[in-house]
């Protein structure tokens, strides 16, 4: 094993070390219907801090919800989150988050984020399970007024939250999703 390995070794047993005590919650749990409540919940919570996200829920032609997102790193780091996609206002399906990063980062945090999708085109292009941010992407920091100078971004808007933690490192790009449709019980 040469240096660099057993330093990408070492930095990510690090990074996995900051992120296990996120794991609880929201983020460790097995999906079910209380993901759904979670979801739901997240949504009056943005609703209340921005009134103004009105707008992108009633037009949106869907939107993820991830209540909870656990993030840690030391130079390498990752991410993870279960949510709900919602179309029309209904759950139709269970969603995950995954995020592999190195680079110049450093801690933990939990947040919660909501994608909206402008269009059928770009809500169908995230439910087949394809659909990553570049690294480019960014995300809207959730406060009062912050939907007012929102905008899509191919087809694309990212508001997050935080809830407890502190990170060096503030975008959302290299998130990985994947999407399943609800069954007949949902």
């Amino acid at each position: 094993m040469n240096a660099t390995t057993s330093k990408l070794r070492l930095c990510l047993i690090l990074s996995l070390a900051v992120m296990a005590p996120l794991a609880p919650g929201a983020v460790g749990r097995a999906f079910g219907a209380d993901h759904v409540a979670d979801a739901n919940n997240t949504v009056r919570v943005y609703k209340k801090a921005d009134p103004g996200l009105a707008t992108f829920f009633e037009k949106s032609a869907g939107y993820a919800v991830f209540p909870g997102v656990g993030k840690g790193g030391a130079v390498v780091g990752g991410a993870y989150g279960k949510g709900t996609l919602f179309e029309n206002g209904k759950a139709t399906g269970k969603i995950t988050l995954t995020q592999v990063t190195v680079g110049l980062q450093l801690g933990g945090q939990t947040y919660s984020e909501i994608i909206f999708f402008e269009t059928e085109k770009a809500l169908t292009e995230f439910k087949g399970s394809n659909f990553a941010f570049s690294a480019q992407a960014s995300a809207v920091a959730l406060k009062s007024g912050a939907s007012a100078n929102a905008k899509y971004k191919d087809g694309v808007a990212v508001f997050t939250a935080t809830k407890a933690g502190l990170m060096f490192e503030g975008s959302v790009g290299g998130q990985k999703f994947s999407f399943q449709a609800f069954g007949p019980k949902g």
